[in-house]
């Protein structure tokens, strides 16, 4: 409950005055997080939704961002990829003013989707947070913070406070340096073992 409410906080740059819409299935791992757990936990004001982003139509997801003026935006890059190929218009017809940061989770993201994103649904204005984590982790592992890490279309950039990523190879062995492996996280590893009380 602490790792995902502070990474919430912190990767959403979250404000007691925000709107939150995660759109996320709230049986999914991502729901659980950051549609209930870290919204809750913040005393955010949350957008529930249950539906699909194209009906009625295809401008659905950016009418409620109008409707509820919400202000940080998560979705997943399938979402996205799916409303490109509908073009900018169902977008731009909408305001978005509200919007402050969009978020993509669930998947790696392609620079032309996060391209799109960016200058798109969020104007050029708002930063994104491209979060990478897994089921096992409940929380961001590696993700940029709004306004402090600089942008770059596709990759999830550094790690999150206290967390300690290594590469390793087939054998598991570290590997130093731009390299090819096993991406793992050993702080959890140790938090988990010394929680259990194994350490």
């Amino acid at each position: 409950m602490l790792y995902v409410a502070t990474t919430f906080k912190y990767v959403f740059d979250f404000h007691a005055e925000d709107v939150f819409w995660c759109t996320a299935d709230i049986g999914w791992i991502t729901g659980h997080s950051y549609v209930t757990y870290g919204p809750l936990a913040n005393g955010a004001t949350s957008v529930l939704f249950e539906g699909i982003p194209t009906y009625p139509d295809v401008s659905r997801l950016w009418s409620i961002v109008d409707k509820y003026k919400v202000t940080k935006f998560y979705t997943a890059p399938t979402a996205i990829r799916l409303l490109m190929k509908f073009g900018d218009e169902p977008v731009i017809k909408h305001s978005r003013a509200s919007l402050q940061v969009l978020g993509t989770v669930g998947e790696p993201i392609n620079p032309e989707a996060w391209l799109w994103y960016h200058r798109v649904v969020g104007a050029r204005r708002c930063p994104i947070v491209d979060t990478f984590w897994q089921t096992e982790t409940g929380g961001h592992m590696l993700t940029p913070l709004p306004g402090a890490t600089p942008m770059k279309p596709g990759s999830a950039s550094f790690p999150f406070f206290g967390v300690a990523p290594a590469i390793l190879n087939e054998s598991g062995e570290e590997l130093e340096g731009e390299a090819e492996g096993h991406l793992v996280r050993p702080c959890l590893f140790f938090f988990f073992f010394w929680w259990s009380g194994v350490l």
